[in-house]
């Protein structure tokens, strides 16, 4: 049974739309994962450990037939072979893929949490995720988008649209 899940991805390091292209197609190359929609591609600055570049993020809706915690090892080898290095909590990387929702499933357990911890206090998140969304209440939340995004007014002016991706050909920033 197919479920449609939605993912974060996010890069600062090295030809960052790059990065969230070549994820995007190898997500897509991935069995059992079919992208659906992919959202706008926004700048923002970091979170967390800010002493880095800004970031540029996306979120992709897909189809799959994976579970959860297939689902992670697959974005965590995308990522491997994109060369993400852990070192620092919410640092610099080339590609970051976050598992943010997988159908109306909730899930617990020590490496993965569904809906994504943070999910709805974060608009570097929510933006390009409200682009591909199709619903209203978030699975696990009982409010929209919207709703989450008012509560973040000043968080939101730092998310800044900075183009698009045509992940099967290549990247394009707006104005280009």
């Amino acid at each position: 049974m197919s479920v449609v899940a939605y993912l974060g991805l996010g890069s600062n390091q090295g030809h960052r739309a790059e990065n969230l292209r070549q994820a995007i197609q190898k997500l897509n190359e991935q069995p059992g994962i079919r992208v659906l929609r992919v959202s706008a591609v926004y700048e923002t600055e970091p979170f967390g450990y800010v002493e880095q570049e800004a970031f540029l993020n996306m979120a992709v809706a897909i189809e799959t037939d994976l579970s959860p915690e297939q689902l992670l090892d697959a974005a965590l080898s995308v990522e491997r072979v994109l060369g993400r290095v852990r070192t620092i909590r919410w640092g610099p990387r080339t590609i970051d893929i976050d598992l943010l929702l997988y159908g109306t499933s909730s899930v617990s357990l020590e490496h993965l949490v569904i809906p994504h911890p943070g999910l709805s206090e974060r608009a570097f998140v929510l933006v390009p995720l409200r682009d591909i969304w199709e619903g209203d209440a978030l699975p696990g939340y009982s409010q929209t988008i919207d709703h989450y995004l008012s509560l973040l007014a000043e968080d939101h002016k730092g998310v800044r649209e900075w183009g698009a991706i045509n992940w099967e050909i290549g990247s394009d920033p707006f104005g280009s």
